[in-house]
């Protein structure tokens, strides 16, 4: 699969006035959970909006920031940024959030600014990934208004029903620092935008027709159950070119049939709407070869239009006529009225939406326009979660980057010393090699090891790992296991003898016990096995013969029980001679002279 960049961003221009404090709180999201993270900061806040900001947490390592002017930026979650050096803490770091509830659906919203707060004037060239899929694409240099006054980004994805916790992922280019300003998560309607769990859909322009400025999230005391933030139209208003020969409506009369579920579509987006005599076209810019879903909002909110055929135009979508709308005759006067389209593998990089009319003057309120986005294959969840359990017990150092998926995104590189591959069936990626050798590790080895059942090499080597080896190390798929030279106890596992294994190296450790035949025959067979080092290590040639009955580094149940048989013969025999001696008149060695 070829790898698609792409991005949109709501690229603001900042003022040093604050906007004007809320009239009242904004009502509660529907579904209650919402996280809003102040990267960079150690302390909560609240904004202008009644948003309450959280202190920076859930990443997995980082540096913070000030931008060099905030006395620009109005907002506490615009002033500050966490950086991400690859020298100090690898190239891939995240974002994890943490006991989400299965099966939901989730708007993520970021805000990013450079600023210039490190001085170079250079700002970095980095990649955003949610989970396994890269979704937004940063390349150095930056436009020059994004980078010094920032710019919001969203999209609206799903957690499995076999996840808890949520990756915002940020991969470094060179010696580049990604950065990130400010995350928000906020819980939607499972249905939202009836997207497919398995598809990511990303903003290429949410525009509210008549509007002034931007509103919502991070704009506005406006209310929008999910959070998003809306465009003014003019932007993308293509024709009529002269705002002169365009009409703007407002009201503020209430609208029936918004704020409903899945998808809660404010009532401000109705209120306002543009009309012409002629035609009206918008074009967005979007990326070529993908998918589209096209949402458009309309509402009848002229007081003049009373009945049915007084208002009707054509609705045509990159040159296809795909509906004629009469918003009277479809939901009468001041109701909302939404309509949906999908667009399959574009051929440009225009999305163009043209109202012609048929009688009357075209009108329109909104237009959302998302890409759709599948999930790419991500690592197994058994063998995800035995690496991650392999980061804590070897305690895998931040400089290594170990952080979100070990495997995904494809088009980056896997954890720093795993190598990964495709399942056949091309639908998620394994663990099959993992080269960790002279990484200065002290911890021990997990026994989810045992879950990595694809791995084929495995090297250790040349650090400080204590403890035993797990005993469910010993997979039919290892060809090759580099152990030598840690400090690991205890004896060999039977499970390690797989038929497979071409080398086994062990040496140069405090290994002790008998060695299984089957693993010492690798080197019989045409492989190699070295155990040099162990002084505790029996059993096989070159090395010492085991005692009677010696199994797993120390005597055996059964040795044990014939050790206590012989002591309970000798005691037996012992105290038969006594009585032997008593009856004969002897002393007995028990009665005093």
């Amino acid at each position: 699969m070829t790898l698609l960049f792409f991005f949109f961003f709501f690229t603001i221009t900042i003022t040093t006035s604050a906007p004007p404090p809320p009239l009242h709180p904004p009502p509660p999201h529907p579904y209650g959970l919402s996280y809003h993270i102040n990267s960079g900061t150690s302390a909560n806040s609240t904004d202008s909006f009644n948003t309450t900001w959280l202190s920076d947490r859930f990443f997995s390592a980082g540096s913070s920031a000030l931008v060099s002017h905030p006395l620009n930026f109005p907002l506490p979650s615009e002033k500050t940024l966490r950086f991400f050096p690859p020298s100090s803490y690898g190239k891939k770091n995240c974002y994890t959030f943490p006991s989400l509830p299965s099966s939901s659906r989730y708007l993520l919203r970021t805000f990013t600014v450079y600023d210039n707060y490190d001085a170079k004037s250079r700002p970095p060239s980095f990649d955003v990934a949610l989970s396994s899929t890269v979704l937004f694409s940063w390349r150095s240099p930056w436009p020059e208004s994004t980078a010094s006054n920032g710019a919001y980004s969203d999209l609206f994805a799903s957690l499995s029903n076999t996840s808890s916790s949520l990756d915002l992922c940020f991969y470094g280019f060179a010696t580049d620092a990604p950065l990130i300003s400010s995350i928000e998560l906020i819980q939607v309607h499972p249905a939202a935008y009836d997207a497919p769990d398995n598809i990511i859909l990303v903003n290429y322009g949410r525009i509210s027709c008549g509007a002034p400025q931007h509103w919502g999230a991070a704009f506005s005391n406006d209310t929008d159950r999910f959070a998003r933030s809306w465009q003014p139209d003019s932007a993308f208003r293509k024709i009529p070119q002269d705002s002169n020969d365009v009409r703007f409506l407002s009201t503020s009369n209430s609208i029936s049939g918004v704020d409903e579920e899945p998808n809660y579509f404010p009532m401000k987006v109705y209120q306002s709407a543009v009309t012409t005599e002629g035609t009206l076209e918008y074009e967005l810019e979007v990326d070529a070869k993908m998918d589209y879903t096209v949402w458009l909002h309309f509402a009848e909110i002229d007081s003049s239009v009373k009945k049915v055929g007084e208002r009707v135009f054509d609705v045509f979508i990159n040159g296809d006529n795909v509906t004629r709308v009469d918003i009277y005759k479809q939901v009468g006067g001041f109701s909302a009225l939404t309509l949906n389209y999908t667009l399959k593998n574009l051929s440009s990089n225009a999305f163009s939406l043209k109202l012609v009319p048929v009688v009357g003057a075209p009108l329109i309120s909104g237009v959302e326009n998302y890409a759709l986005v599948p999930i790419d294959p991500s690592t197994l969840p058994l063998q995800a979660s035995a690496m991650k359990a392999l980061k804590e017990s070897l305690r895998i150092p931040d400089r290594m980057g170990w952080n979100g998926d070990p495997c995904a995104p494809t088009t980056w590189d896997a954890w720093e010393g795993v190598t990964c591959r495709m399942t056949t069936d091309k639908t998620a990626l394994v663990i099959s090699e993992i080269d960790l050798g002279t990484q200065g590790l002290k911890g021990y080895i997990s026994d989810q090891i045992s879950l990595l059942s694809n791995l084929v090499s495995l090297n250790l080597s040349s650090n400080s790992l204590a403890g035993e080896i797990p005993a469910g190390l010993g997979q039919k798929s290892l060809i090759q296991v580099d152990l030598s030279n840690n400090q690991l106890t205890g004896s060999i596992p039977a499970g390690l003898a797989s038929s497979n294994l071409k080398l086994v190296l062990l040496n140069g450790n405090l290994l002790e016990g008998r060695v299984p035949e089957q693993l010492y025959s690798v080197g019989v067979h045409g492989g190699a096995i070295d155990l040099s080092g162990n002084k505790g290590l029996c059993g096989v040639p070159s090395l010492p013969s085991c005692p009677m009955f010696w199994e797993h580094g120390r005597l055996s149940k059964r040795a044990l029980a014939a050790k206590r048989n012989r002591y309970q013969r000798q005691k037996s025999l012992m105290l038969l001679e006594l009585e032997s001696q008593h009856a004969k008149g002897l002393p007995s060695p028990f009665t005093p002279l």
